[in-house]
């Protein structure tokens, strides 16, 4: 019998014993609530409450209250939450966040505070630093993701066309694709990126400085403007606004540029549809000026309110190391970082698969990419190109005019 359940009823004996009353049972479950928020598909939602179960099974004394949706809400929400300091004891939260609600280390908990509760040995200095501000460790990663590169080689086989390596050979694809089919496809987050990484080619030059800075100026934002409007007027891309993920299944899209932890999402249902999917190189035309980025995939972090930080921690080291978690979840969030639930997925088999292949070429590699500024994954960023882009397509204004307008625009978005 459970003690508490016991005492209740010891205490309800000696009540009728002195007062000749019925008995008064009163059942106590004393247990702490906390809260968990993520966001992501149906399988995510599945088996992470699925985790969430098993943890409150181990952990009789802890219940986990949960909140999860995709992921436009979750990133509207959570400003509202953080703004309100009303945001769950543990989430899920994007390596962006950081700088945006926690810039001098204080919106987050200080997670290496928690030491005794989660296992911060399973990851090493460099992986931590990435969740440090102001010498607090305020999140930890998951996994380490970068944009790539996937391909349907078997729409290139019919064809008769090699994987291509530079982007020069994604326009001699679609000179000799049909109408129906296109040799890449993205979205428009995976286009800023892929235009900036053109341009950092083509013009030796970072769109940032290390301090935050923007270092392109009006000539380098016309590269930009004038390579996207050469992918889609020359048939290599659909507009980004016309991109349809499940032309990658019907095979009209004979590859497309998304983040290493999106493989399976994305080039999943093409391969059960029976076409192969390969890992495409870090397009380049000089192998020695290959710049890429990179960053967390997506991160966990403690709130700096929460009233229970113990039971947090213990929650945040069962969703990064568990056998459980690792069981679950796989790889959908990415090849982990924690040592322990690495060991587990090779043990039995689970690290293989396009999402693994992508994580070995990442891996080739690290050493010379860059971690992205969080800048560079503002909403406020994003929009401001994709009118530019549409500016510059339908003859709006020249490039030249909307590059320098655009100028003005980044200047001001960084000034605030």
């Amino acid at each position: 019998m459970n003690k508490l359940k016991f005492l209740s009823l010891t205490a309800a004996a000696l009540m009728l014993t002195a007062c000749a009353k019925e008995p008064v049972i009163l059942e106590q479950d004393e247990y702490t609530e906390i809260s968990l928020s993520w966001w992501g598909n149906d399988n995510r939602i599945e088996y992470t409450l699925e985790a969430i179960k098993q943890f409150e099974e181990l952990h009789p004394d802890i219940r986990v209250k949960c909140s999860y949706t995709e992921w436009s809400g979750y990133q509207t929400r959570n400003k509202i939450y953080m703004a309100s300091h009303t945001e769950s004891d543990v989430m899920l939260i994007n390596f962006a966040w950081l700088d945006q609600f926690s810039s001098d280390g204080s919106g987050y908990y200080d997670i290496s505070t928690l030491g005794e509760y989660i296992d911060l040995s399973q990851f090493s200095e460099s992986e931590l630093e990435f969740g440090m501000r102001n010498g607090k460790l305020n999140a930890i990663p998951i996994a380490l993701n970068t944009m790539t590169v996937y391909f349907n080689k078997s729409v290139y086989d019919s064809f008769g066309l090699e994987i291509p390596r530079t982007w020069e050979d994604l326009f001699n694809a679609a000179r000799v694709m049909d109408d129906e089919h296109y040799p890449m496809s993205m979205s428009a987050k995976s286009a800023l990126f892929y235009t900036i990484a053109y341009t950092e080619q083509t013009t030796g030059k970072r769109m940032m400085t290390e301090d935050g800075k923007l270092n392109f100026d009006k000539s380098d934002l016309a590269i930009m403007l004038d390579f996207y409007k050469k992918l889609v007027n020359e048939n290599v891309i659909p507009q980004v606004e016309y991109f349809e993920r499940n032309n990658l299944k019907e095979g009209s899209y004979g590859g497309v540029v998304a983040w290493l932890s999106d493989a399976s999402s994305y080039m999943g249902p093409a391969q059960e549809a029976g076409y192969e999917a390969v890992i495409g190189e870090y397009t380049s035309n000089a192998e020695d000026n290959m710049v890429w980025y990179t960053k967390p995939a997506t991160m966990y972090a403690i709130s700096s309110n929460t009233e229970h930080p113990k039971e947090a921690a213990i929650l945040l080291d069962y969703l990064l190391n568990s056998p459980q978690i690792s069981e679950l979840q796989g790889i959908e969030k990415g090849i982990p970082l924690s040592r322990s639930s690495r060991s587990y997925l090779e043990e039995h088999d689970m690290l293989k698969g396009l999402q693994y292949e992508a994580f070995c070429r990442m891996n080739e590699h690290l050493d010379s990419m860059i971690l992205i500024n969080s800048f560079m994954e503002s909403s406020d960023l994003l929009e401001a190109f994709q009118e530019a882009w549409n500016s510059v397509l339908y003859d709006k204004m020249s490039t030249e005019e909307k590059a320098a307008e655009l100028y003005d625009t980044l200047t001001e978005l960084l000034g605030k």
